[in-house]
């Protein structure tokens, strides 16, 4: 694409000038709770800003760029676990829960951080790991010193059994998520612990009264503090089927049993997930959080098999439950198909009894946007890379959703070419973010980072990026501030728009202050959006990611072309 066409038609007059880096976005008031209509952005704390020079990301970077943040528009921020741990999965097991880790600072630290965001209008979110907690941790190391220490049944314990050559087995057959069982055998009584993740990590016995109570009042700490909410780390693990009964195998399309790493067979995990009983302990923790002033919000990790059980999560017509759990259909677990991004973007909007949806497309936890670049050029990015991320980003702050965006996505980073050892291969997501094209990227000043910094950082980064009219970066600036200013994005309904063609993926935003149209092209060619279902209106270009041939559409028999992985956001006039 010519540079200077794009800087047109982002910067022209067509009402959405690019966001001046000295003037934060205007904020528009709304009787919703402030979620609703909120742009999230996940900061993974070790790989954010570094201050002290040790190679490892600080509370203390995270408020020094809250700057920067506000300039974004960014709302919220999720902060990564930030609690005092073993590090045996980077935080997610955690031996404190209302402490801050030494390698991220003081409580001191975390509270200058609350209200320097306050001053901002940014909120603070804490990832909850409430599912289990670090083997290390006071409640468990308790648990495991004898049967009949009182947190005995804090956790979950079992006897073991025998298997067919008579030898003393696991109580049954359930798998971790990280390979091999998901029982280990302590020998200080003699019986096995339930752990679905690493064995560092034993699940907590939410089914035991004392341990929610515990749970809850953990809460209470924080949000006392200041905190806006939570990201509720593997939520819909919460409980386990009581009978403990042995699950069915995971099988390929040849109906053979599949296999991890280490060799062991996969169960379904029908028995470890998404139990019907945890909705229970859902409504009672958001009863708790309704009791505080301020719209907290409870954000859940949730992958589900469908938008049914989703909207179970919201607490259905009820709306009682989450506010926001992870709608992780759309992005995390979509390809570029535009079939299903039709079907699952109009899911969110009919199938929720009227629910926000939380559009998410990666996290610490699953590949940058390159992948979906990978995906249409085969094994590396190609020069579509950087359209298809403007075409993806469009959706994702046009669509009627609050939206979440992973610390980096906004200048383009990518997932690196790191290890691919199955227990560090999440770092391909989790390097340290890039601000300068100085060394390590300005997030460090130590010779040595927790994780390299990826080898792009010299073009791609924050410094580079702000001065530059046609960067990725402002162009999700621009998007968020058409967002934030924009009435019929802010308060319109949703509806899927046929374009009479099945590369591409359209719908229209309505409200009382008139109709929006997005067309998207999923496709690496041309691709003609027919637009006669706007019958005797025309179409004012606000944004695109290329220059269409004249801003305003008239012919009511026409078509719009859009170029491959095109984007066309325009108002509809009457």
């Amino acid at each position: 694409m010519n540079r200077f066409a794009l800087l047109a038609t982002i910067v022209a007059a067509f009402s959405v000038p690019v966001l001046s880096m000295c003037q934060p976005p205007r904020t528009k008031q709304s009787a919703d709770p402030w979620w609703k209509h909120a742009v999230f952005y996940e900061i993974y704390p070790r790989s954010f800003q570094d201050t002290n020079g040790d190679g490892v990301g600080d509370l203390n970077g995270i408020t020094a760029r809250l700057e920067y943040l506000q300039h974004l528009g960014v709302d919220a921020i999720w902060i990564a676990p930030c609690f005092p741990s073993p590090l045996v999965d980077f935080g997610y097991d955690v031996s404190d829960y209302d402490a801050i880790d030494p390698q991220f600072g003081t409580m001191q630290d975390f509270d200058r951080l609350v209200a320097e965001a306050t001053k901002r209008h940014i909120r603070i979110l804490l990832d909850m790991v409430a599912n289990h907690s670090s083997d290390k941790h006071p409640w468990f190391l308790a648990s495991r010193s004898s049967k009949s220490d009182p947190k005995r049944d804090w956790y979950i314990w079992r006897d073991g059994k025998l298997d067919q050559d008579g030898k003393m087995g696991p109580p049954n057959n359930w798998h971790s998520v990280f390979g091999g069982s998901a029982w280990t055998l302590d020998p200080t009584t003699g019986q096995y612990y339930y752990h679905r993740f690493y064995a560092q990590q034993p699940d907590l016995n939410w089914r035991n009264p004392a341990v929610e109570k515990a749970m809850l009042d953990q809460m209470r700490f924080w949000l006392d503090r200041g905190v806006a909410g939570f990201r509720l780390d593997s939520i819909d693990t919460l409980l386990e089927d009581p009978g403990l009964g042995d699950e069915e195998f995971r099988r390929d399309t040849k109906g053979e049993i599949q296999r991890d790493r280490t060799g062991a067979p996969m169960t379904t995990g029908v028995k470890t997930s998404n139990l019907p009983e945890i909705h229970d302990i859902i409504r009672r923790m958001r009863s708790m959080f309704d009791s505080y002033p301020g719209d907290r919000v409870l954000v859940g990790e949730t992958y589900l098999p469908n938008v049914m059980e989703l909207d179970k999560w919201y607490g259905g017509a009820a709306h009682d439950e989450l506010q926001l759990p992870m709608d992780t259909q759309v992005g995390v677990r979509n390809t570029l198909n535009a079939a299903q991004w039709r079907t699952r973007l109009n899911d969110a909007e009919t199938q929720l009894h009227g629910s926000m949806p939380l559009l998410v497309y990666d996290n610490h936890d699953n590949n940058r946007l390159d992948r979906y670049c990978r995906e249409s050029n085969g094994a590396a990015p190609g020069a579509d890379c950087p359209q298809i991320q403007r075409m993806l980003e469009g959706i994702l702050f046009t669509s009627r959703a609050a939206a979440l965006i992973y610390y980096g996505d906004e200048i383009g980073m990518t997932t690196a070419p790191l290890s691919t050892e199955p227990d560090r291969r999440r770092d391909a997501e989790r390097t340290p973010m890039q601000w300068t094209p100085e060394q390590d990227a300005g997030f460090s000043t130590a010779q040595t980072t927790w994780l390299p910094v990826q080898a792009n950082y010299k073009n791609v980064n924050v410094k580079v990026e702000e001065t530059d009219p046609v960067s990725l970066l402002a162009w999700n600036k621009s998007l968020i501030g058409l967002r934030r200013d924009n009435a019929i994005l802010r308060d319109g309904d949703q509806k899927n728009f046929d374009a009479k063609n099945e590369q591409i993926v359209a719908y229209t935003r309505s409200a009382k202050a008139g109709t929006l149209v997005v067309l998207t092209n999923f496709s690496g060619t041309s691709q003609q959006a027919n637009i006669a279902a706007l019958s005797g209106k025309s179409v004012q270009l606000l944004m695109a990611n290329f220059t269409p041939e004249a801003p305003t559409v008239r012919d009511l028999k026409s078509t719009l072309a859009l170029p491959p992985y095109g984007i066309f956001i325009g108002t509809v006039q009457k």
